[in-house]
């Protein structure tokens, strides 16, 4: 009876602790599972994109914002990092290999765009490593804006201050000597014209520069943005009746919210820079010039394409066209298309410079909008002391 009772208390002692055993693991995987679930809603919903890859450099896991800065419809767990992001391979080598992170800032070509890319690597205590990046191509620009947009400034400063006196001293040598000179070949005049003349194109010049150094602040309404390229499209076949400009759009009307004035400046400066491309090259026979001119819209933004089969854009320096003061026209002063890059990153939006994809000669320039467009950066706010009478915007050449 006693070994009975004794062996019915260890049984009933055993499946107790069996019970709370399993109840224990239960409970354990549910906290894991929660776990697991925080961890992937948090991924999912962060802007930044989050690889995690084994030490084979195989993806174990990837969220949603990896796939869209790659430009890729969804990573799948199992996948080479050498096939999703070839880019990243050399850093997740360094991390595996010293077992250290890695900071890095990367350049990135996506269907012939320049991306600026950030990248962290950390390891993993379970083996492999983690990467983590982000586009930072609209800070990088802002960054650069900033910089250029001082230089401007200074360089505008600089220049008009001796120009008012060049231009008056002329004037006045003319009108004092002009009678008093033995002219007769026109030396004296043709050097006068030459003077005011040169001094009315640095004129010109240093008036661009205040334009770039003081670009207002979009003022935001809404509008319809294929009405805008519509105009636009329209006003460029009138000024150059000899290059066919054609605009092409599935929708009749595109509400949008931005700075219609300044888009639609912008927007003529890249319609004018591609008819002034086509006209700057060797007349072929039976070749026309033509500027076509898409819109389409999405949930997220604006997508438009302006492609002509003009000369299209030197590779070497395709990449730096944006930048202020970069041109390859004799007489550019490299701020066209600076103004319209400025104009862009004010609106939230980004620019690409290609060449067209179809295979035939011709520029291509993408431009995108996003309908939240006017999260307009603070830093290109006009400060105080660019609003005094001193500033190079506000002085007079003569």
């Amino acid at each position: 009876k006693d070994e009975v009772y004794a062996l019915s208390q260890s049984f009933n002692a055993m499946t107790e602790q069996l019970s709370e055993q399993r109840n224990a693991l239960i409970q354990a995987r549910e906290v894991e599972e929660d776990r697991r679930r925080f961890v992937e809603t948090l991924l999912a919903e962060v802007s930044a994109g989050v690889i995690r890859m084994d030490g084979n450099m195989v993806v174990t896991l990837a969220n949603r914002s990896a796939g869209d800065l790659l430009g890729i419809d969804a990573i799948e767990d199992g996948e080479s990092l050498g096939a999703v992001a070839p880019d990243f391979v050399r850093y997740a080598h360094d991390t595996l290999q010293q077992n250290s992170p890695v900071d890095a800032s990367i350049d990135i070509n996506r269907n012939g765009a320049i991306r600026h890319f950030r990248l962290k690597t950390a390891p993993d205590p379970a083996g492999g490593c983690v990467l983590t990046f982000d586009d930072t191509t609209r800070l990088v620009n802002a960054q650069r804006q900033l910089a250029w947009r001082d230089v401007a400034r200074r360089i505008a400063h600089e220049i008009r201050n001796p120009l008012t006196p060049i231009m008056l001293s002329t004037e006045r040598l003319r009108r004092r000597y002009a009678d008093k000179i033995d002219d007769t070949d026109g030396v004296f005049d043709r050097c006068i014209e030459t003077i005011l003349r040169q001094v009315g194109d640095i004129g010109r010049m240093v008036e661009e520069f205040s334009s770039f150094a003081r670009m207002p602040k979009p003022n935001a309404s809404q509008f319809d943005m294929t009405s805008l390229l519509k105009a636009t499209s329209f006003s460029q076949g009138m000024v150059t009746p000899d290059i066919v400009v054609e605009f092409e759009s599935e929708l009749e009307k595109v509400p949008y919210l931005g700075d219609e004035r300044l888009i639609g400046q912008a927007l003529g400066n890249l319609l004018k820079n591609a008819a002034e491309a086509i006209e700057g090259m060797p007349e072929e026979a039976e070749v026309r010039g033509q500027i076509r001119v898409v819109l389409s819209d999405t949930d997220k933004g604006v997508d438009i394409t302006i492609e002509d089969n003009g000369p299209g854009f030197p590779e070497d320096a395709r990449d730096r066209l944006l930048e202020p003061y970069v041109t390859t026209r004799e007489k550019g002063t490299g701020l066209g298309l600076a103004i319209v890059n400025r104009i862009i990153v004010d609106h939230g939006g980004s620019i690409s410079l290609q060449n067209r994809l179809d295979g035939m000669r011709g520029a291509r320039v993408r431009v995108w909008l996003p309908h939240n467009a006017m999260r307009v950066h603070d830093a290109f706010e006009v400060t105080p002391e660019e609003e005094t009478d001193e500033s190079p915007a506000r002085a007079g050449l003569v």
